[in-house]
């Protein structure tokens, strides 16, 4: 995990569902499998997305939109990559 940036005030009870709506209404970033949980300190995301990239942009924009939120990363990346051979079906 990463802590990414914070202030002093743990979030309040709706802080959680505002940033699971901003990332899944905004237009660049229309990401749903991430998990946001509110913990004593401050917020936690979690899931996987498939870039490096994909997940600075979350974090950046959750910063960006919640600057005195403490806010934890443990969003993971998958590394998606075509088959690599064809499956037959019986």
């Amino acid at each position: 995990m990463t802590e990414q940036h914070g202030g002093a005030a743990p979030p309040d009870e709706y802080v959680e569902a505002e940033i699971q709506r901003l990332l899944a209404e905004d237009p660049d970033v229309a990401e749903q499998g991430i998990t946001v949980v509110r913990r004593e300190r401050g917020l936690v995301l979690y899931g996987e997305v498939e870039s490096p990239h994909r997940r600075e942009e979350i974090l950046r924009l959750v910063a960006e939109r919640f600057p005195d939120v403490p806010v934890t990363s443990d969003i993971g990346v998958i590394r998606t990559q075509p088959p690599s051979q064809v499956e037959e079906l019986p």
